[in-house]
């Protein structure tokens, strides 16, 4: 089994910025995109950035220029670091990899969420 632990959430002030952390706990199995999804109240869970285990990058447009998805895969975590916050960046942050147990066809695993919070 997976498991994916998210941390480093919390309250920020508009124009702040905040470093999401995941560790993968997965032995085992290899891993392989791993990313960030958000869900504000009211609405559904939408992919923030992705990351390839090849280093290939994926970005929602409204996150563009002020987030950065990396990974180091020595510790099995994916990081997301959040620059330049807005309030409309306020959600419950997921992270999600997908990751195979030998030849098997692979799953996506999710996180338990963390709040990311951003008013003044």
């Amino acid at each position: 089994q997976v498991q994916l632990v998210e941390s480093g959430g919390g309250l920020v002030q508009p124009g702040g910025s905040l470093r999401l952390s995941c560790a993968a706990s997965a032995r085992g199995f290899s891993i392989y995109t791993m990313g960030w999804y958000r869900q504000a109240p009211g609405n559904q869970r939408v992919l923030v950035a992705a990351v390839t285990s090849g280093g290939s990058t994926n970005y929602a447009d409204s996150v563009k220029g002020r987030f950065t998805i990396s990974r180091d895969d020595a510790k099995n975590t994916v990081y997301l670091q959040m620059n330049s916050l807005k309030p409309e960046d306020t959600a419950v942050y997921y992270c999600n990899a997908f990751a195979r147990l030998g030849i098997s066809s692979g799953s996506y695993y999710w996180g338990q969420g963390i709040q990311v919070t951003v008013s003044s």
